[in-house]
């Protein structure tokens, strides 16, 4: 899925929310949002929109959506058919986005408005590509996520090239010239975070506090971040696949030193060694082993297959929008991906 590199968009900014379940507090962010808008406009003459992508939610998210004000900014409401997950969230906004810039940011509240402004100015007046935020400590989540956190991003960036930066999060800038390398990729599978420290450019790292969350609860259990983490270390690295062929050079090891040390024991040390725990538990090992090797195996070709069938990473259900200044919704044209955004 090769995006449309002859579409020209006006300068300006994107600001791109996916959103799932946001009812609640919707209304309050879109409130400070229009607030950056109008001071974009009048301290630095930028032209934003906002975009809201509802990922499939349970509850009212989209019609609060659709509803709010156009005031100093433009403002999408995409509807994705289901939910299909937030990096096809992300997705969505950057295919629809009219203005070259992207920024990428939460619907919960927790990526503060006020420090986009931040983010703007090292784009602007600093020239940076990519300004992505990242949490300035973890000292508030469980120590079990914390240790998650640092095995995770340690396997991810294991002999790569291009490592990502620990805690970087969703909330971050892209110039142009960077947005536009993101929708060259034609992979389905994307993970957003190492597709942005992939494509290069001047980048630059921001720490911040997340602010608390407002309104309802986070969707985002352990269950959901291990699923996350699988799909971003099979998306983008190899690390997993190396380490089992490490793990299998160190299994081989083993066995010819413990197989050299039985021999030395019978022969040379004229000792009767018990068969029956020692082969049990090499057979325990190396089954272990192999189940690993195969189980991390079929993930990478589980994204194999998904990019050779080049289904869509999402579909729209609605999608409307309201130019800043304006009362009316007009309707665009849903469907596949590309088509709708064209």
């Amino acid at each position: 899925m090769i995006a449309n590199q002859g579409t020209k968009r006006a300068d300006g900014l994107s600001i791109v929310v996916p959103v799932f379940n946001e009812a609640g507090g919707l209304a309050s962010l879109h409130t400070q949002l229009m607030a950056l808008a109008q001071r974009l406009r009048d301290q630095r003459g930028l032209r934003t929109e906002i975009i809201y992508v509802d990922d499939g939610s349970r509850d009212n998210t989209f019609a609060i959506a659709r509803g709010l004000p156009a005031e100093s900014a433009d403002v999408q409401a995409l509807s994705l058919s289901r939910n299909f997950g937030k990096e096809a969230a992300l997705l969505a906004g950057l295919d629809h986005a009219r203005l070259a810039a992207i920024m990428f940011m939460d619907g919960d509240g927790q990526h503060p408005p006020e420090l986009a402004e931040r983010l703007i100015a090292l784009w602007q007046d600093e020239h940076y590509d990519v300004v992505f935020t990242a949490k300035a400590n973890r000292h508030e989540e469980p120590v079990t996520r914390q240790l998650f956190a640092k095995l995770f991003y340690r396997v991810l960036n294991f002999n790569a090239r291009m490592p990502i930066p620990e805690d970087a999060g969703d909330f971050r800038l892209l110039s142009p010239r960077a947005a536009e390398a993101l929708r060259q990729l034609p992979e389905r599978n994307r993970f957003f975070k190492g597709l942005s420290s992939w494509i290069g450019f001047k980048q630059i790292r921001v720490p911040y506090e997340p602010a608390p969350r407002a309104h309802g609860a986070s969707s985002w259990n352990m269950r959901a971040l291990l699923g996350l983490s699988i799909e971003g270390l099979t998306a983008f690295s190899a690390a997993p696949l190396r380490i089992a062929s490490l793990l299998g050079i160190l299994l081989s090891a083993s066995a010819f030193l413990f197989g050299s040390w039985i021999l030395f024991e019978t022969i040379v040390l004229n000792r009767r060694v018990p068969g029956y725990p020692s082969v049990m538990v090499g057979i325990m090992v190396i089954g272990g082993v192999q189940l690993l090797v195969l189980g991390v195996m079929g993930e990478y070709i589980a994204k194999i297959l998904s990019e050779l069938k080049r289904r869509p990473s999402y579909f729209i259900a609605e999608s409307e929008i309201r130019e800043a200044g304006t009362t009316e919704y007009t309707e665009r044209p849903s469907g596949t991906p590309r088509e709708a955004a064209e």
